[in-house]
């Protein structure tokens, strides 16, 4: 923490130029009082906004890799949003955009399962058995300890893994078997207040657009116009690191060019660790994505950092199997409203308010989002989005005989078709289609089982002038594939090292409420 109670002269250094990296540097303007110019954001990438993206145009087809879901208690979350001025109106904040724009568009999804082409008879039955259930309770109510290095499929009996239960959660938040429980347990105590919406997906909100034209670009535009500096396209690769674990500070940035950023007696430094986007690699109507998987620049730097210091963490245990931590998505751009329409009358949703649907047949686990549209700023009159992924892009497709993995945006298409049982004139909607699949190598890395120290602290040991950011840290209750969760990292980082801002507060905890606890109660039992 500083003793200083100016900010004059002091800069601040932020590796990462996704949401954690902008939201510290919101925070560091708004509540630490520092000037835009004396922070930089350091980004390996071209564009800002991490994770949290939206590109293409019209004639090429639009891409969102994915999206994170949001609900009422991100309370860092919204704290940020409720300065940024909104991207279509100044005198409205972000936070008052999104409640505004869930007023008018409303989740609660008709048709959240599809079976043998038509919605799931049972689509709102969690087919959970008595030990199902007892199991669930069990895990909510034991401590972490004792669960490191266990998986889902450690604790819970095989007919858990086939109930409707684990096909919805699964899908909305993308857990596999073998991940982590510890991970489990916090989500069910974290959003528990949510089971009574659970099949309909109610209580979830949803932005406008796509999540960088509604969040990232209007923050970035409240940050330039404070003069911050950004340096994209380029790579921070190491970090100078003087003195151990009783005493230590980052004394100099080293850049992918070569470039030495020295870092004097009060500067300050924010280092975001990993990357579930790193190393995305797309496809086209033709072309699946390459599987050679790569890291990327975020995960070489935390790799040589825990080689070379102790409590860096040990990110081997989350990016070293991408089997087990990859999907494809894909985004669908089609001209005329010919599939939308009829989705609307097949799902009993208007566009935009149903949420996943999910094709509980599919061997690829086939999920599919038609948003609201227009989902993208530029996108014209007449275009349509949607988005889909595979949760399980290793197994074969049902209309596709090789794994999504292998697929091209036809044979998506295809697969889709199929799944819908579409009849030859409605496969005619996709005649024109652009479909770009998208391979993420790394998408659920931060869902790995873990043991104490994979995850490091916010500060590790001794260290003076840095902190660490985003999905890799270890924030106590709080739920790594979250916005909240790299928000909350970053306000907590500002607060720790300038010591002229509050820190976040704590993690909501409806699991405490008896009342929420009934109702999810109710839920599990078929009430």
């Amino acid at each position: 923490m500083q003793d200083s109670d100016s900010s004059a002269g002091e800069r601040h250094h932020i590796v990462g130029g996704g949401i954690a990296g902008l939201a510290a540097a919101v925070f560091l303007i708004r509540d630490a009082g520092v000037p835009g110019p004396q922070i930089s954001i350091y980004e390996q990438l071209p564009v800002l906004g991490g994770s949290l993206d939206g590109s293409g145009d019209g004639e090429a087809g639009y891409l969102a890799r994915g999206g994170r879901m949001f609900e009422k208690h991100f309370a860092c979350t919204f704290d940020l949003l409720g300065s940024i001025p909104s991207a279509d109106d100044p005198n409205v904040s972000v936070k008052q955009d999104i409640m505004d724009f869930n007023k008018i568009v409303p989740g609660s999804s008709n048709c959240r399962l599809v079976r043998d082409g038509k919605p799931a008879e049972d689509r709102y039955d969690l087919t959970l058995t008595a030990q199902d259930i007892v199991d669930i309770n069990r895990l909510i109510l034991h401590s972490e300890h004792g669960l490191d290095g266990q998986t889902i499929e450690d604790w819970f009996k095989p007919s858990f893994l086939d109930s409707n239960f684990w096909l919805m959660w699964s899908t909305m938040f993308s857990f596999q078997p073998w991940h982590s429980l510890i991970e489990m347990r916090r989500y069910l105590r974290r959003f528990i207040h949510l089971f009574p919406g659970f099949t309909r997906i109610a209580g979830i909100l949803r932005t406008r657009y796509n999540q960088y034209d509604s969040l990232i670009a209007p923050i970035v535009v409240w940050l330039r116009e404070r003069g911050v500096d950004f340096d994209t396209g380029g790579a921070v690769t190491d970090l100078s690191i003087e003195g151990d674990s009783t005493a230590r500070r980052i004394t100099a940035l080293i850049l992918s060019d070569g470039e030495t950023v020295p870092l004097q007696a009060q500067d300050r430094a924010y280092v975001t660790l990993g990357s579930m986007t790193d190393g995305s690699v797309l496809g086209d109507m033709d072309t699946a994505p390459p599987l050679n998987d790569a890291e990327g620049g975020a995960w070489r730097l935390w790799r040589k950092l825990a080689a070379a210091h102790d409590g860096f963490g040990r990110p081997e245990a989350f990016c070293g199997d991408t089997e087990k931590t990859a999907w494809h998505s894909f985004t669908a751009t089609l001209e005329g409203p010919g599939f939308f329409e009829f989705m609307e009358d097949f799902t009993g949703n208007r566009t935009g308010t149903g949420g996943l649907v999910t094709f509980a047949d599919s061997g690829w686990t086939l999920s599919i989002v038609l948003f609201h549209q227009p989902h993208f700023r530029t996108q014209k009159p007449g275009l349509y989005t949607l988005w889909g992924y595979g949760l399980r892009g290793d197994r074969p497709g049902d209309f596709v005989d090789k794994p999504m993995w292998q697929a091209t945006g036809r044979e998506i298409l295809t697969e889709l078709s199929g799944q819908l049982r579409l009849n030859d004139q409605q496969k005619a909607w996709f005649d024109t289609a652009r479909v770009i699949p998208c391979r993420m190598p790394f998408i659920t890395s931060q869902f790995m089982p873990r043991s104490p120290g994979d995850r490091p602290k916010q500060r590790p040991q001794g260290a003076q002038n840095f902190a660490l950011l985003g999905q890799f840290v270890e924030l106590p209750r709080d739920c790594v594939f979250t916005v909240e969760y790299s928000v909350r990292s970053a306000r907590q980082a500002v607060s720790d090292l300038t010591g002229r801002s509050a820190p976040p507060p704590p993690v909501a905890r409806t699991d405490r409420d008896p009342l929420v606890l009934m109702r999810a109660a109710k839920v599990l039992m078929g009430g």
